[in-house]
């Protein structure tokens, strides 16, 4: 256990990928000698301690940099159950100690050109740039912030390199027409409703494109999932491009967990080229939740933040991740997912503007069972004044059974199914009629939800239940 962590060391220190002079090498052995015991430090070469309250965030599983993922919890991290989310804690140390604003700037991923080296070098070096007098005349100078404005003269250059420039302001669209018809269809005022379509597990589309004529007049988007729960199944970009063709309004999924930063721009321009222009960003489920052999687990190269902030800036300042100019840039409309229930709701609060300032336009959020406590987040992110500046879109899904329900409720991150709901459930299976109580459960909560301020419409969920659709939406809404 490190000094100042909550958490134990995941993994041993990241090796270098090229050898490095000597004084690098030894300043490097210092390095980790100090921060390994005190912090658990792993050696990224790109540290962020003083953003996260002193907790290394390379410690979480995912080596998420931005907040958690939306299975955060209290009590343990769902990837590894044998030590605490990472984040949660950082958020806990943060709002205890009034830092809470540092964890709104977005951080740049891993320069793996730095991993395994030192990180202090680059700090003496900008320590120099201002000037040592310079900076104990500043410190000493007893003035309003004096200490902190110093330090992050030395700590933000470094932290934020030229090719990143991460903030905590929030960035408005530079566009004004629509860029899609869902976002045109939000803008107009209209309560919408989104769907969500289970990609198939073979290249036979039949049954994909049935669901897509079922439901396509009754929704205003469709969503595919890019292989939820880590399973593998047809590409969420293939999906989203057949049913463009049928005449439906796709949202992409892409995911941390699928891309580099290099597929993930040429993905995005190609979806772009193809009319794509919805395109929900998520860091994505971990391995662990996928069948074996399970692929690498400890980190992703991106995560949902971070796929936000370079997708914004390649669309409004035509702008690769490397500076390169893009001529004719890609326009698309972002979303992000958002999880009221995950954690604290004030640590979600927060983790939900953060990703409005990256880039954010709607939120489809995790599965809602309650309607009545949705209040309370909608109220945090009205104190964090985010309500005018996004679309959001409640998760719900009809439980076909108690079992189903006993399942989210215990296996599924970020989901919590109320205790009265369980009893319904289990009620419904002791009389035979477990699915007809589904439904009338998620008619109540659509009835409740369409009523809530800062509420832009539901994104049903159905889980390879497609063909109910129609009927919550007739029954619902009166469509």
């Amino acid at each position: 256990m490190s000094v100042f962590t909550p958490g134990r060391r995941y993994q041993p220190p990241f090796m270098p990928f090229k050898r490095q002079p000597l004084k690098k090498r030894a300043l490097a052995k210092i390095e980790l000698a100090i921060k390994g015991p005190l912090f658990g430090c792993r050696m990224c070469g790109n540290c962020l301690l003083q953003e996260t309250a002193l907790i290394c965030p390379m410690e979480c599983p995912k080596g998420l940099r931005n907040g958690p993922c939306g299975g955060s919890t209290p009590e343990k991290c769902y990837v590894d159950e044998s030590r605490p989310c990472i984040w949660y804690k950082i958020y806990e140390r943060s709002f205890k100690l009034g830092r809470e604003a540092f964890l709104l700037e977005v951080l740049p991923p891993l320069d793996w050109e730095k991993a395994g080296m030192e990180s202090w070098g680059a700090v003496f070096d900008q320590a120099k740039k201002i000037g040592v007098k310079n900076i104990v005349s500043h410190l000493s100078s007893g003035e309003v912030d004096s200490v902190s404005k110093t330090l992050d003269s030395i700590f933000q250059p470094v932290r934020q390199p030229e090719w990143w420039q991460g903030d905590s302001l929030y960035h408005a669209p530079k566009y004004t027409e629509p860029a899609s018809e869902l976002e045109r269809r939000l803008k107009a005022g209209e309560f919408v409703v989104a769907a969500e379509i289970t990609p198939p597990t073979s290249t036979n589309t039949d049954k994909l494109k049935q669901n897509i004529e079922l439901l396509k007049p009754h929704v205003a988007a469709l969503n595919f999932t890019d292989s939820s729960s880590a399973i593998p199944r047809m590409s969420s970009w293939a999906c989203s491009k057949l049913a463009l063709e049928m005449g439906a309004e796709p949202v992409m999924q892409v995911t941390g967990r699928e891309n580099t930063r290099i597929g993930l721009q040429s993905n995005a321009m190609g979806a772009a080229a193809l009319g794509l222009r919805n395109i929900l960003c998520l860091t994505g489920d971990s391995m662990v939740l996928g069948p074996a052999p399970h692929g690498r687990m400890d980190i992703v190269d991106l995560d949902g933040i971070q796929i936000l902030w370079i997708l914004r800036r390649m669309r409004d300042e035509g702008k690769y991740l490397d500076g390169r100019e893009i001529i004719v840039p890609p326009r698309y409309f972002l979303g992000a997912a958002a999880s009221p229930f995950a954690s604290n709701m004030k640590f979600q609060a927060l983790r939900e503007q953060k990703k409005v300032n990256a880039g954010a336009q709607f939120f489809q959020t995790n599965v809602v069972f309650d309607a009545d406590a949705i209040d309370e987040w909608l109220n945090e992110l009205a104190k964090r004044n985010v309500l005018d500046k996004v679309f959001i879109l409640i998760g719900l899904t009809p439980l076909k059974s108690y079992k189903t329900a006993v399942y989210m409720n215990n296996k599924i991150p970020g989901i919590f199914v109320p205790e009265k709901i369980m009893k319904r459930m289990e009620a419904a299976k002791a009389k035979g009629n477990e699915q007809e109580e589904g439904v009338q459960i998620a008619l109540e909560l659509i009835e409740k939800i369409k009523t809530k301020q800062g509420v832009s419409g539901v994104h049903l969920m159905t889980v390879g239940w497609e063909e109910i659709v129609p009927r919550l939406v007739k029954e619902g809404l009166g469509r």
